[in-house]
């Protein structure tokens, strides 16, 4: 990806590199006081939630087990389709154990609520979430959040794991989309 091809499509950058390691770093100190003496699970959501996790895994204090699902509802859309598919569950029993989802985005809500759903099903001592971002303007159904890295606006966005069309993932801030090339893609 060219320089030229990243500068076409950010069209601001929401938040900067500096900004989410502190927060980060922050929400890392926050986990780790409520789980003090507590053997935490924490479930990636991928793709999107691999650079954030992996981050804020290096700022935890406490001893903890990763594991990944992968989730679909948007394919290569700009917007959720309201249909949620498990890709790949989880290799781990979480019953009885203290469960962390690690998200990367909360949007309409939906592939959340369902998530919630699904895995408090498998009976863990406790079920929370972690989101890097969230969008309040777009939620469709309310889905509890107990650590927040930023509140954005309704905007789309791409970097620090987010893509479109899987690309920009690897971009180290979280910017807002050009409008331009999402109207291009249809």
């Amino acid at each position: 990806m060219s320089q030229v091809e990243i500068d076409r499509a950010v069209e601001e950058i929401l938040v900067d590199e500096e900004t989410l390691r502190r927060r980060v770093e922050e929400l890392g100190e926050e986990i780790s006081l409520d789980y003090e003496g507590r053997d935490l699970l924490l479930v990636g959501v991928l793709k999107g939630a691999v650079f954030f996790m992996a981050d804020l895994m290096r700022e935890l204090a406490v001893s903890c087990e990763i594991d990944f699902m992968a989730i679909s509802s948007y394919g290569a859309a700009a917007d959720s389709s309201g249909v949620v598919r498990i890709l790949k569950d989880l290799d781990i029993n979480i019953k009885g154990r203290d469960v962390l989802i690690v998200e990367d985005i909360i949007d309409s809500g939906l592939t959340l609520s369902y998530l919630m759903r699904n895995l408090g099903a498998r009976e863990p001592a406790s079920l929370e979430v972690c989101a890097l971002l969230v969008k309040h303007g777009r939620r469709e159904t309310e889905v509890p959040v107990k650590y927040v890295g930023f509140e954005i606006p309704n905007r789309y966005v791409i970097g620090y794991g987010l893509d479109f069309a899987e690309r920009y993932r690897n971009l180290p801030h979280v910017a807002v989309m050009a409008a331009e090339l999402l109207e291009e893609s249809g």
